[in-house]
């Protein structure tokens, strides 16, 4: 018996060996510990069940998409990246001129019945840079209202029939804020990444960030202008105090704001934070004017960095398995994010909408979708955090009562960070 015993733990042990010889282990790093560590873990746990001679380890996260793309330019000098790294939409740009990435068109070419597994050409379109694909969507989210209905109630509004223009939702607010207790009106995460909240309104209205061959600030006509004097009303007349994002999300889920305007990313945990203190209720983003209005796809893709052949190749099976229908379905059900593959909100999702209708909202402005736009050039982002400091001058007080003259100022120095340009005055 004893030598049946340690025959049976020598071959256990060769087996042991001969599976971590022939494993591939693939470095892993994703952005926002605090949305997305559960998720990660759950379809890791998933993947090994379907591909054991893949290992995925997972680093560090990254605590924003900003902090990600700089770390990956810094990585990419050293030869230190992941062989995976899951960034921003907007910032496949920045990657791809610096010519970090993989190109996954021969790897999506090779795939038989790829659209049966729910990928599809708008999934590819996210992702394409200068006519190749370097990325697949992971998790989309859009702009959505928060409302807190006893609130509404409360201030005489109708949770029936939520405000649909920034008119109609400041007027409310102004209500509301007028309950007194510390209740806020209204909150506007403008500070999120990549400026996300200032295009929204613009392109919402259908402006852009730039002219066509993008050599000019086009964020300083009508549309620009309709966005900067709503932020300043948000503030003078919604009475938004000035805080930062997880304190906005706090004082929304204690029940001290009526409306809160963030992305649809924050859904599974304010839900979780309300915990039924309060009737919760999401709404679409206001103001979306057609025919040309708009909203900017947020959220984050997957990108292989990898340069060698053989962890590419396995990388993009763990890229398949993430973006595909079962782990784009943790996904959505693990965060308030989209999905963007079909099979996944198709079959996977089909009664998950029906028993969870604030997660539907976003989804039913998803034919509303476009690019979240990144800047051109060296100064991408540095023109990132030159309209963040604009932003915050209206929001903190300091120009609150000068919104266009902000726009003019924002404008003027976003202008001398373009290429292409020689910085003379904007039009």
């Amino acid at each position: 018996m004893l030598k049946s015993w340690i025959a049976a733990a020598a071959l256990s042990l060769v087996a042991s060996a001969s599976l971590a010889q022939t494993q591939t282990e693939i470095v892993m790093q994703y952005p926002y510990p605090e949305l997305f560590t559960e998720t990660h873990k759950k379809i890791s746990e998933e993947f090994a069940k379907v591909q054991p001679n893949i290992k995925v380890t997972m680093r560090a996260p990254y605590e924003s998409y900003e902090d990600g793309t700089q770390k990956v330019l810094r990585e990419a000098v050293t030869s230190q990246m992941p062989d995976v790294s899951f960034q921003g939409l907007n910032r496949i740009r920045v990657l791809v001129d610096k010519n970090i990435p993989a190109q996954l068109d021969d790897y999506i070419a090779a795939e038989k019945d790829f659209d049966k597994q729910g990928f599809h050409q708008a999934m590819f379109d996210i992702g394409t840079a200068s006519g190749k694909v370097y990325a697949l969507p992971f998790a989309i989210s859009l702009p959505i209202v928060y409302v807190n209905l006893d609130l509404v109630k409360q201030a005489g509004g109708d949770p029936a029939n939520l405000p649909k223009t920034w008119d109609e939702l400041i007027a409310l607010a102004k209500k509301i804020k007028a309950l007194g207790n510390d209740i806020n009106g209204v909150t506007y995460a403008w500070d999120i990444t990549g400026n996300w909240l200032w295009q929204a309104p613009v392109f919402s209205r259908g402006g852009t960030m730039l002219n066509a061959d993008e050599t000019r600030v086009a964020f300083n006509a009508a549309e620009g202008q309709f966005a900067m004097r709503m932020l300043a009303r948000l503030v003078t007349e919604g009475g938004m105090p000035n805080l930062d994002q997880p304190a906005m999300r706090a004082a929304f889920a204690a029940g001290k704001t009526g409306f809160h305007i963030t992305s649809t990313s924050d859904l599974n945990k304010v839900t979780q934070m309300v915990a039924g203190k309060f009737g919760l209720k999401t709404h679409t983003f206001p103001d979306v004017v057609s025919p040309n209005g708009r909203l900017p796809a947020g959220g984050n893709v997957v990108l292989i960095l990898s340069k060698d052949k053989a962890k590419r190749d396995a990388a993009w099976e763990v890229v398949k398995f993430w973006t595909g229908p079962k782990g784009a379905a943790i996904m959505a059900e693990t965060t308030g994010y989209m999905p963007p593959n079909k099979v996944a909100n198709e079959v996977y999702l089909r009664d998950f909408y029906v028993n969870n209708p604030n997660n539907y909202t976003a989804v039913s402005q998803l034919a509303l979708l476009t690019k979240w736009y990144a800047f051109p050039g060296d100064n991408g982002l540095k023109i990132t955090d030159v309209i963040k400091d604009h932003l915050n001058s209206v929001v903190s007080g300091a120009r609150t009562k000068e919104p266009d003259a902000v726009l003019a100022d924002m404008a003027t120095d976003v202008q001398k960070l373009l290429p292409k340009t020689t910085g003379t005055a904007v039009r």
